[in-house]
């Protein structure tokens, strides 16, 4: 719950906690690696935090969207990963990604 804590804080423009402290997003991928999610955990996932997000900003229709959004990105991600073989290079993933303007979604996955 601390990580996800962390992440989330540092999603919405909060200190960097989870970069310097937990490794950021590339530790976030490797964690995820040879899970083997399914579409079916990704979605119970989504379906949990979705009513989670709803029940926290019940009056911001336009947030409660774009965290979604967020989450719904990087499910597909960590599922992706998930099938990968322990070792494979994952490559730079770059930063934790930030909500705000501009942020990469499912709609626009080239966007900083």
């Amino acid at each position: 719950m601390e990580h996800v804590a962390a992440w989330l804080a540092e999603v919405f423009s909060g200190p960097a906690d989870f970069t310097a402290e937990l490794g950021g997003h590339q530790a976030l991928l490797r964690a995820r690696l040879k899970l083997g999610i399914t579409e079916e955990q990704r979605l119970r996932w989504m379906e949990l935090m979705t009513a989670s997000v709803e029940k926290q900003l019940p009056d911001d229709e336009l947030l409660r969207r774009r965290v979604v959004e967020g989450f719904d990105w990087g499910t597909r991600i960590a599922k992706g990963v998930s099938a990968s073989a322990p070792g494979t290079d994952l490559g730079e993933p770059g930063p934790t990604r930030r909500a705000g303007a501009g942020a990469a979604s499912p709609d626009r996955p080239d966007a900083p």
